[in-house]
């Protein structure tokens, strides 16, 4: 196939080792064609990346929306549930407009900070009221539409939220959220498509948000299309309590008997965990997302993350609520906090961690053959810098620690989507001034 693009990566990751003088040539198709090792120097025509350039990575656990919470949820104490409310407010001045232009700006941070691909676990779906949209996929759509202007891959996620915790309606805040069955559910979500660049999966909320016997209808249409599906899984004790009060079981063992749990399943959190838990989870190859700086944000607790990946469930990363948007934030953040609670360090190494944050995130969101940088991948790819504050020193062969351990978001100088560049020199070539945009989109809902 022709050739459009060929890129020389000063040092590139190559799932097992750091690489000096690497070529990359990008085919029409937005694929990487072919990979050649040992260019000293860039070849004639290439475009020159400097630094250290990893595939690109995945958030896989995204609630756009919740960015308009950043800062102002940090007043006085509380809890989750306080925090909720504070959501709530939020969530109810929504409109198609007003969240397609705070989740481009959104998008566009996360594309400042490395991310090519995004997980947005969308629940938000009529008007206020509960009222469906002309259009009543419209929200859904807005967010799509807001990926491609800031040239990041979405898989949108579409939510069953039908409770306010088992088999109680929906409360007034909770009634555009809600289709009312799972059937109805399903009618609407049918309507949307993959198209280029955009993956249609499924998310149960959790099961307080979901009466359990309409789970399976949820697990049988994401089934149907070999769709991702991701729920949020005990997050918080009181989400225990409250199933163990209402079904005698776990909410993980109250998953696995309707069916929701498998390959294609992603628990989100899976905080607060029963050693048989972590059994059924791994045991059935379901996945964890773990999404460290809201978990820490909101006081959730430390996961079980390497008991789980252990018991053989595959760990990806999600910067959830967005208190930062940092995936290597994410990743070192994994590490730290099992390094806390066991007192014992060094429980993933930095190409583990780089696993979790693309290969595996993306697999999660149902992207195939990417996360990597080898022949027929997605030509999506993230440039750190070696040479910041946070990240000189370091011998090139060290970059992928220096990039897990040291690095930030603001490290980031390149991305690449689909052989597309979306960042340049650590601007985003499409959305000019993304801070002024999300300054915008913030205050126009305050107002």
């Amino acid at each position: 196939m022709p050739l459009t693009t060929t890129y020389w990566l000063e040092h590139a990751w190559l799932g097992t080792h750091t690489e000096p003088g690497v070529t990359l040539d990008v085919t029409e198709d937005g694929r990487i064609g072919a990979v050649r090792t040992g260019a000293a120097a860039p070849p004639p025509g290439a475009t020159v990346l400097r630094g250290f350039t990893l595939p690109g990575l995945a958030n896989a656990h995204s609630h756009a929306f919740h960015r308009a919470l950043r800062g102002t949820v940090q007043v006085g104490s509380g809890t989750f549930w306080t925090w909720r409310e504070t959501m709530y407010t939020v969530a109810q001045r929504l409109t198609p407009d007003s969240y397609f232009a705070l989740a481009r700006a959104v998008y566009a941070e996360m594309a400042l900070a490395g991310i090519t691909a995004v997980g947005e676990f969308h629940y938000l779906h009529h008007a206020p009221g509960g009222t469906p949209y002309a259009d009543p996929n419209a929200m859904g759509e807005a967010l799509v539409a807001a990926a491609a202007e800031a040239g990041l891959r979405i898989t949108l996620l579409d939510t069953a939220y039908l409770s306010s915790g088992f088999g109680a309606a929906p409360d007034r805040h909770q009634l555009r959220f809600s289709d009312g069955t799972a059937e109805r559910w399903a009618e609407r979500a049918s309507a949307l498509k993959d198209r280029d660049g955009v993956r249609i999966g499924a998310a149960v909320h959790s099961v307080r948000a979901v009466p359990a016997d309409q789970l399976a209808t949820v697990a049988r249409w994401a089934e149907e299309r070999r769709a991702p599906l991701h729920v949020h899984l005990s997050e918080q004790t009181a989400e225990n309590d409250a199933c163990l009060a209402a079904h005698g079981v776990t909410p993980t063992r109250l998953l696995a008997d309707h069916g929701v749990l498998g390959p294609r399943t992603t628990g989100v959190h899976n905080t607060h965990l029963t050693d048989a838990d972590i059994a059924l989870i791994g045991g059935t190859s379901t996945g964890t997302c773990m999404c460290p700086t809201t978990e820490r944000d909101l006081a959730d607790g430390i996961g079980p993350a390497a008991a789980l990946q252990k018991a053989g469930s595959p760990l990806s990363l999600g910067s959830d609520s967005h208190a930062v948007v940092d995936l290597l934030e994410e990743a070192r953040a994994m590490e730290l906090d099992e390094r806390l609670r066991t007192r014992t360090r060094g429980h993933w190494t930095a190409a583990a961690l780089l696993r979790a944050a693309g290969a595996d995130g993306h697999a999660a969101l149902g992207w195939d053959r990417a996360g990597a940088l080898e022949a027929g991948a997605l030509a999506d790819f993230t440039t750190i810098a070696l040479d910041t504050v946070r990240t000189a020193g370091p011998v090139p062969r060290l970059a992928a620690e220096t990039a897990v351990f040291a690095a930030t978001a603001a490290d980031v100088r390149h991305v690449v989507v689909g052989g597309r560049t979306v960042v340049r020199d650590g601007a985003h070539v499409s959305v000019p001034d993304v801070p002024g945009a999300l300054a915008a989109a913030i205050a126009a809902l305050r107002d």
